[in-house]
């Protein structure tokens, strides 16, 4: 298969254009402006780490699309056709990121869609992250967000495209020593991270917030409790309240792009990581950002 001719820009920080980009297959840069996914947020997308060449947890990204896809009445693209697709798009690169999006495709005014809508796949690469590899090994620290995380089961869990909350979250800091902050619900529950899913650990049993009225069903986070149930670790999914939150022994965030940060400091509190379940940890990280997904 060809390799496509890299455009945009070869390094820099999060938001710089992507390296390459492929539209409905075709490398390109542009869609229509009446797109659904533009006009309303009207699609879906997965964010996967690339290495070596490969996407990481593939699989489940793949299956988050499809049901994703399948909840809004979007018809699901093949997995063939985006395999095939991430093979051209990711062929020649080491570490990369991986954005997949899926949109309902051309629609006219108006919020009723079309009755057969053709989907549109967009999928883009970008460069990899430079977070501090202290991050990782000695913690990061985290802030509570004053942004409510809105409220809608219908939407609870699905990476969708309306993602306002965590934007207008993501803009209440500017200090780069702050990795993440915690976002609540609107009944002072908290669902997790801007960008991250939240796990407590009491010193026996993990905790992390449900995701049946808002918040993402992280592929991490699925893959924490599937780890953690193999070592034969309990794992509650309840909401989180504050209270509950104050008192935890350890706290720390997942997902697809870091694997898992343990938290050193949360608002004003100090926190020790290696009170945490390292071995766990330690599993997780390397089984989320093993290349396994389609190779070129």
């Amino acid at each position: 298969m060809p390799r496509l001719d890299r455009i945009g820009a070869t390094a820099g920080p999060a938001g710089s254009a992507p390296l390459a980009s492929l539209i409905d297959g075709v490398p390109c840069e542009t869609i229509p402006a009446w797109d659904r996914g533009l006009s309303y947020g009207d699609g879906l997308f997965e964010t996967l780490l690339v290495r070596e060449g490969r996407p990481c947890q593939w699989p489940r990204h793949c299956t988050r699309l499809i049901l994703g896809c399948r909840r809004l009445g979007i018809p699901v693209p093949t997995s063939d056709t985006l395999e095939s697709e991430i093979r051209l798009l990711t062929a020649g690169l080491e570490d990369a990121v991986l954005k997949v999006l899926v949109t309902r495709g051309i629609g006219g005014r108006g919020y009723r869609s079309l009755p057969a809508p053709q989907p549109r796949r967009i999928l883009h690469v970008y460069p990899a992250p430079a977070y501090p590899s202290a991050w990782r090994e000695q913690g990061v620290v985290v802030r509570y967000c004053q942004t409510p995380a809105s409220y809608n089961p219908a939407l609870a869990g699905l990476k969708h495209l309306n993602r306002l909350d965590s934007v207008l979250a993501r803009a209440e800091w500017d200090d780069p020593e702050i990795a993440d902050g915690l976002m609540s619900g609107m009944d002072g529950e908290v669902v997790g991270g801007t960008m991250t899913n939240l796990f407590l650990w009491d010193g026996r049993t993990l905790l992390t917030p449900t995701v049946d009225r808002c918040g993402i069903a992280g592929t991490v986070r699925a893959l924490t409790l599937e780890l953690a149930r193999a070592r034969g670790i309990p794992s509650v999914l309840a909401d989180v309240k504050p209270a509950v939150l104050a008192q935890a022994e350890g706290v720390f965030l997942t997902n697809s792009l870091v694997g898992v940060w343990p938290v050193r400091r949360l608002g004003e509190r100090d926190l020790e990581p290696e009170r945490l379940p390292l071995e766990l940890l330690a599993a997780v990280t390397r089984e989320a950002q093993s290349p396994g997904g389609p190779a070129a």
